[in-house]
């Protein structure tokens, strides 16, 4: 479902050699890609700057937090998840809230999109450059 972003449409953050850089066009964005393309390095990166900004809250099948991952979710207002190996963590009917949910938004790493209804549009493939010392990680179509 295409909605516009309710939190922000940018995420910008550095961590050592690495700049994460992601443009953010609707509410829920689903990053997919092959093993080893650095989506859990994204993740990692995301946790960190999650640390230090309130409006964002991180989620893996890993966490100890996992059990009350769903409450927070369907608790909250005007936060960013970031949700890392999707298609352990998420059940279809948190798919489907997640899907419909206006309140809050979502940045998902996984490889099966199936129950969040969206369209092609919103499927984004993780993209990094090598730029001298800097890898540059941001979401391509």
């Amino acid at each position: 479902m295409k909605i516009k972003p309710v939190v922000t449409d940018h995420v910008q953050t550095k961590h050592t050699s690495f700049e994460v850089d992601l443009r953010l066009e609707y509410n829920v964005t689903f990053i997919s890609g092959d093993s080893g393309t650095g989506k859990s390095a994204l993740y990692s990166f995301m946790e960190e700057y999650a640390a230090e900004n309130k409006n964002m809250r991180c989620f893996n099948y890993l966490d100890l937090n996992k059990k009350t991952y769903k409450g927070s979710i369907k608790q909250s207002k005007g936060k960013l998840f970031v949700i890392d190996n999707a298609d352990i963590l998420l059940d279809d009917n948190m798919r489907s809230y997640i899907a419909f949910d206006s309140k809050n938004q979502y940045i998902i790493i996984g490889r099966n999109p199936t129950g969040l209804q969206l369209t092609a549009d919103e499927i984004y493939e993780l993209k990094s450059e090598q730029t001298e010392n800097i890898t540059k990680m941001s979401i391509t179509k």
